[in-house]
């Protein structure tokens, strides 16, 4: 399946992109996901949201649409 990645603020300094559409397993967790798209990459410090939930990163992500990667303290 195909999963949308978005990373705000600091994370997309991070990862350098802000939107990614990426393959995706329906078991994989975020943490996994994020090892594959940035292999190494330190996910301290981040938050991540799935479908607009935030959830742990080792939850798997079953048929989320959209992953939004965040720092700790966001909003506007």
């Amino acid at each position: 399946m195909k999963v949308k990645l978005m990373a705000f603020a600091q994370a997309r300094e991070t990862f350098d992109f802000s939107e990614k559409i990426v393959e995706c397993e329906v078991g994989r967790t975020p943490r996994e996901l994020m090892e594959l798209v940035a292999p190494g990459v330190s996910l301290e410090g981040l938050r991540v949201a799935v479908d607009c939930e935030f959830v742990d990163w080792d939850k798997a992500i079953g048929e989320a649409a959209e992953i939004a990667l965040l720092p700790p303290v966001s909003g506007g």
